[in-house]
């Protein structure tokens, strides 16, 4: 049988979140590859080997992968979340780039991403125009991080944050709210969405004057609203009409 790989999200935490399109890949899967906090998440079975590895190896795990369907393995390479968002999509085909073998078959198979399970737990908040914003600069300098940011909220988008603050750098979290401050001004709303679809669910929205960067942390999505986001009841929700 001719070797392939398929990336797959798993979704955002709730295994009920995980497709039909994953869970049979997974069961025809004769290797999972991914970082090791999602690679545990995969029920071990016979005839499947699974391949854990650090959260800096992204190129090395994505080449490992090719390597392995290439000699005819079934290769499921796990994300969290959408493969395609901040995930191991883009880190594969940069892989196939300098791959020196003939490229397996290769399926991207979608997941359910934590913006998107966020914002349906607190309403709409990304009922209009949206972006998403890696605010870890271990992949691009701050200044990209920071430009983006601004640029993105004085064109009044409504935007989610992945990876706000970590141990290693939660200045530049606060350098991020001082940003948005400026632009946005203290009564716009914003989501802070902890493990969502997980029992360590937290989740809270308050205004960017009352926001404080201890708030986030890189298990986060945090979710800010554009100038027409309001609440209604418990609910928030940005309207699809703009003028």
């Amino acid at each position: 049988m001719s070797g392939w790989v398929a990336v797959a999200g798993l979704g955002p935490g709730d295994e009920g979140m995980i497709t039909v399109e994953v869970r049979e890949a997974l069961a025809q899967a004769t290797d999972v590859v991914g970082y090791i906090h999602y690679v545990i998440r995969v029920a071990p079975r016979e005839g499947l080997t699974l391949h854990p590895s650090n959260n800096r190896v992204e190129l090395d795990r994505a080449m490992h992968a090719l390597t392995m369907a290439a000699a005819g393995k079934r290769v499921v390479v796990v994300s969290s979340g959408d493969p395609g968002v901040f995930a191991m999509a883009s880190a594969l085909f940069e892989a196939v780039e300098g791959f020196s073998g003939v490229v397996p078959d290769i399926r991207i198979l979608p997941g359910i991403t934590a913006m998107l399970a966020a914002a349906a737990h607190v309403g709409a908040p990304l009922g209009h125009d949206f972006c998403a914003i890696n605010l870890s600069d271990n992949m691009k300098p701050w200044k990209l991080v920071e430009k983006r940011l601004r640029l993105a909220a004085e064109a009044d988008f409504a935007m989610a944050f992945y990876n706000p603050r970590s141990a290693s750098r939660p200045h530049q979290f606060a350098r991020a709210l001082e940003v948005l401050l400026q632009v946005c001004g203290s009564e716009r709303l914003i989501t802070f969405a902890r493990a969502v679809t997980t029992s360590e669910e937290q989740i809270v929205t308050v205004t960017l004057g009352e926001a404080t960067p201890e708030m986030a942390d890189m298990q986060t999505v945090v979710i800010v609203g554009n100038s027409a986001t309001r609440r209604v009841g418990k609910w928030v929700y940005t309207p699809r009409r703009a003028g």
